[in-house]
């Protein structure tokens, strides 16, 4: 099928498995019908098969449960089209995992590519919980492109989830944004607006409040570029399974963005 971002559309979805969502899937199912909602996606955050990060995602153990409240809520819903994907940070060490279980074996719909942890100087740094500077603008970019370059998602979550931790665009915020963007335009990667952003608490920067992500400046500079954009209201909870999608779509309208049109078997 092909899907493009509409407000009855929403492909990034979590259940409580991931330690930090509420509801069960068919709590999101029912909320995603009575809002007249046509294809609902459920990217919870992947196990890796290292444990890491253990605190917000499913064990290994659970794989084979989400698996199967997917597949059954597939199965059971007439009026709904339900999609299996997994929200996944990359790292070369998963790709056989990704692409031979997850998409393979266990025949996912899709994957999602997104970022909250990078490696920098040696560890893995929090894009919630450390604060950006120079030299962590360079690691994330790095990080990012290798995790386009993959092949294996079907787009790339909350680009500008950087502005969480840096509060003031400047030449650093710029920079990494042009990185990323040529990128994904010489990689034909979509990239999406995030409205889970919408809820979070607003930042105080010099030129006043914001929210942390959609940053517009961003997507100010994407519509430079040929990229193209989905929608998603990254729900962690029912009742926000289609939450803010409306306002992801004006901020596209407003600078002109490519919407993408994403095949999914």
């Amino acid at each position: 099928m092909n899907i493009t971002s509409s407000p009855l559309i929403n492909l990034h979805t979590h259940t409580p498995l991931c330690r930090h969502a509420t509801g069960v899937v068919d709590d999101y199912c029912h909320h995603a019908i009575q809002r007249g909602m046509k294809v609902l996606g459920f990217s919870d955050h992947t196990p890796l098969p290292d444990g890491r990060w253990p605190w917000e995602r499913m064990s290994m153990d659970e794989l084979g449960r989400y698996n199967a409240l997917i597949d059954h809520a597939s199965d059971r819903y007439d009026d709904l089209v339900v999609l299996k994907g997994m929200e996944c940070e990359y790292s070369p060490e998963y790709h056989a995992f990704f692409e031979d279980t997850l998409l393979g074996e266990l025949e996912f719909d899709y994957l999602i590519g997104a970022v909250h942890y990078f490696p920098h100087q040696g560890s893995w740094f929090n894009i919630f919980e450390d604060q950006m500077n120079g030299s962590t603008f360079n690691s994330y970019s790095r990080y990012f492109i290798d995790m386009l370059e993959s092949g294996l998602f079907k787009y790339i979550a909350h680009p500008d989830i950087f502005g969480c931790s840096y509060p003031d665009w400047d030449a650093n915020c710029e920079a990494c944004a042009r990185d990323i963007l040529d990128a994904s335009v010489e990689h034909h990667t979509v990239l999406e607006i995030n409205c889970k952003g919408y809820l979070k608490p607003k930042l105080n920067t010099k030129r006043g409040t914001r929210n942390p992500y959609p940053w517009f400046k961003f997507w100010e500079i994407a519509a430079e570029y040929d990229v193209q954009y989905i929608v998603n209201s990254d729900a962690h909870k029912p009742s926000h399974v289609n939450a803010n999608i409306d306002k992801g779509l004006k901020l596209a309208n407003f600078y002109r963005l490519k919407p993408a049109t994403l095949k999914i078997s």
